[in-house]
């Protein structure tokens, strides 16, 4: 059983990296806050006394499920809105920025100088624009295994899929991610 104060550090830990997550998915900075915010509630709510070690897998489909449960919203919202109004969804051709780079505050090396945090500040960009273009599976499942560090297993039970599929998502990923940036310019 997770106590209190294994609860309240597991949300502060994972907080930035599932608001990016969800950011991702979604492309509303805050939409993105208001999912992972009622996914922190959930768990906290319906799964706190679970064991701490199970927390990251559960906080993880919570999350998915709640990125799922917007798009429905959103979709029945839009059915609606075109059939109410005869100029159509407010929405129609309004592009959003897909994320805002939020890189650490004081992450500066000591040696390195202003034009070096520029451009890994560039690259930075690039490389999250081109994640936020993969297919939402192959964005998910790169996403939960690079970033979150989660092994296929784990993944795989989070996505709900078998580990063959996971692996194909995030070889898919990777390999669309190294062509987009060898097409900028950008090697790792």
């Amino acid at each position: 059983m997770a106590s209190r104060q294994q609860m309240s550090d597991f949300l502060a830990s994972a907080e930035r990296r599932a608001f990016k997550h969800a950011a991702y998915a979604v492309r509303d900075d805050e939409a993105a806050l208001d999912i992972v915010q009622d996914a922190m509630l959930r768990l906290s709510q319906s799964y706190g006394e679970r064991p701490a070690g199970e927390l990251p897998l559960l906080f993880q489909r919570i999350l998915q499920n709640a990125i799922t449960d917007h798009f429905r919203r959103q979709k029945v919202r839009n059915l609606w809105t075109t059939r109410l109004s005869s100029c159509g969804s407010a929405d129609v051709g309004e592009e959003r920025d897909p994320l805002e780079v939020l890189a650490a505050r004081g992450a500066r090396g000591a040696g390195e100088s202003a034009a070096d945090e520029v451009e890994r500040a560039q690259v930075m960009a690039i490389i999250e624009a081109e994640i936020s273009r993969l297919p939402a599976r192959q964005r998910e499942a790169f996403l939960m295994r690079y970033w979150e560090d989660m092994d296929v297993a784990e993944t795989a039970s989070a996505m709900g899929c078998s580990q063959g599929s996971v692996k194909t998502h995030c070889s898919r990923a990777t390999h669309a991610l190294a062509r987009a940036l060898k097409a900028r310019g950008i090697t790792l």
